[in-house]
């Protein structure tokens, strides 16, 4: 495929993905407020996203298709989410109100690291909470003491992965397989996307039946 500025653009992306902080969304049934932190996780760099259980449907408007760029993995139940990010050898935190917990900026990153979020009224359930590795909580100095899940995402989200690519460099981002085969995912969409246009670039006009 001919290099164009959207190609460059995809390259450049790619190359700032990181590996060493992934997201988790359990039972968040706004859709709003899914499609929000999809767009958060691609804007900051992500590249993992965990979906647990609910139903999640981007809202287009919302997300921007930052939903196409990201690893999207379902999972059935915050067990099944669990076992599958301990497998991949990644430290989970949860978000939650907890007088213990830890601010985003003083997480340990010495292994990889999965924010986990969880439904607008209810939290994270009690099974990803007695799993978890540790609870993260967003510091309060006002009188509100709560925040819609999609600001909460991005306020810690933004402070973890920052630290992380300034404290780890290249060690933060993709692995070169993992790389290698998004590009190649990557690439293979546009190649369906240059033919879809290429079609209707060539389509016939449609004529009017002349007959009354």
């Amino acid at each position: 495929m001919a290099r164009t500025p959207r190609i460059d653009r995809m390259e450049a992306v790619l190359h700032q993905r990181l590996g060493h902080v992934r997201c988790a969304i359990e039972s968040v049934y706004h859709r709003h407020n899914v499609s929000a932190v999809l767009r958060t996780a691609d804007s900051l760099g992500l590249h993992h996203v965990h979906l647990v259980e609910g139903t999640f449907r981007p809202v287009r408007g919302t997300a921007r298709g930052a939903e196409r760029w990201l690893e999207l993995e379902h999972h059935e139940s915050a067990a099944q989410a669990m076992d599958a990010l301990h497998a991949a050898g990644c430290q989970v935190w949860v978000a939650d109100l907890d007088p213990d917990g830890v601010a985003p900026e003083n997480i340990a990153l010495d292994r990889p690291i999965c924010l986990w979020f969880g439904a607008e009224l209810t939290g994270v359930s009690p099974e990803a909470r007695a799993r978890a590795d540790g609870v993260l909580t967003i510091p309060m100095r006002g009188f509100a003491q709560s925040l819609n899940v999609s600001v909460a995402a991005a306020m810690a989200l933004r402070a973890v992965s920052e630290r992380a690519r300034r404290e780890l460099g290249a060690q933060a981002l993709l692995d070169e397989a993992e790389r290698d085969r998004t590009w190649e995912r990557w690439m293979g969409r546009e190649a369906s996307r240059g033919r879809a246009i290429d079609a209707l670039a060539h389509a016939q006009p449609m004529v009017e039946d002349p007959t009354p």
